[in-house]
């Protein structure tokens, strides 16, 4: 009896295990398939996790999208193909660093523009000192031309306005110089004055040109010596026919009288000279004042 539950006990092992193996393979390999397929699903999800990490459009970016628009804008990036830069000093340095930066860049200006720049100024500045003496000096010739006394009257010499030959008419009738100019048929008394470039805030140099005049403040060359007519005494207030005004009352002041001594008297007086005897007596009346200098002076 043992023996035949044995036997049946092993019929029905073999009959299990000669079953259908495609049975068991496909039951196997299905498994196999759907453990696959899920580890594939979860490898596609995390891959595309992955691949929205890494910035879009960027140099390594291999995806088809990204290839097309972005990803060629990588040879733009390198240096070789970036623009030039401006050059140092140019108005894109001046954009450059913080305000301090900006600030000096634009007050520097544009490299050698800049100190193209720097070298106007002077010309400006001289160009409106121009145009000051200019307008300055038309002003006086107007208001000369408008004197009812017929005082002085003005020629331009070499029809240049910052050069006048002055003709002096008229002094005090009662002096001894009056008297001169009478007997001697002497119509005027003919000076010279030069306007310089920054008048009417400095002096213009007269001096005496016709007749030769001894004493009255007329020194040698025909310089004259008035304090007015001096830097430090000069003011811008002071017009030509205030000068000449003063320069007449001078004359009487001083005794001034027509030289008549033979061949003096016709000796002309000289430009050279008469700046050399005014920088001498300014430099004299620096030291003492305007005052009678000591006679070892002169």
């Amino acid at each position: 009896m043992a023996t035949l539950l044995r036997k049946i006990g092993l019929i029905r092992l073999h009959n299990r295990d000669t079953e259908d193996p495609k049975h068991h393979h496909n039951h196997r390999g299905g498994g196999g398939q759907q453990s696959a397929s899920l580890r594939g699903k979860g490898g596609a999800k995390s891959g595309g996790h992955k691949q929205q990490q890494h910035p879009p459009g960027g140099a390594g970016d291999a995806s088809p999208g990204s290839g097309k628009g972005k990803g060629k804008r990588a040879p733009e990036l390198a240096p070789r193909d970036k623009p030039p830069q401006p050059a140092a000093g140019a108005a894109g340095a001046a954009g450059s660093g913080g305000p301090r930066e900006r600030a000096a860049g634009a007050r520097a200006g544009p490299g050698p523009a800049g100190a193209a720049g720097g070298s106007l100024v002077p010309a400006a500045r001289q160009q409106h000192c121009a145009q000051v003496r200019s307008r300055r000096l038309m002003k006086e010739l107007q208001d000369i031309a408008r004197l009812s006394d017929r005082f002085i009257s003005v020629e331009l010499v070499d029809d240049s306005l910052f050069d006048w030959n002055v003709k002096l008419h008229q002094v005090d009738k009662d002096s001894v110089l009056w008297q001169d100019m009478k007997e001697t048929n002497t119509e005027f008394i003919l000076l010279n004055l030069t306007f310089p470039d920054n008048f009417p805030f400095s002096p213009p140099f007269m001096r005496v040109l016709s007749p030769r005049l001894e004493n009255g403040y007329v020194l040698d060359g025909g310089a004259i010596c008035m304090e007015l007519l001096t830097p430090r005494g000069w003011s811008s207030a002071y017009t030509v026919e205030a000068v000449m005004r003063q320069f007449a009352a001078s004359l009487v002041k001083g005794q001034g009288r027509i030289c008549r001594k033979a061949g003096k008297s016709k000796k002309s007086f000289s430009r050279k000279e008469a700046e050399a005897t005014f920088k001498s007596l300014v430099k004299t009346h620096e030291k003492y004042g305007w005052v009678t200098p000591p006679v070892s002076d002169g």
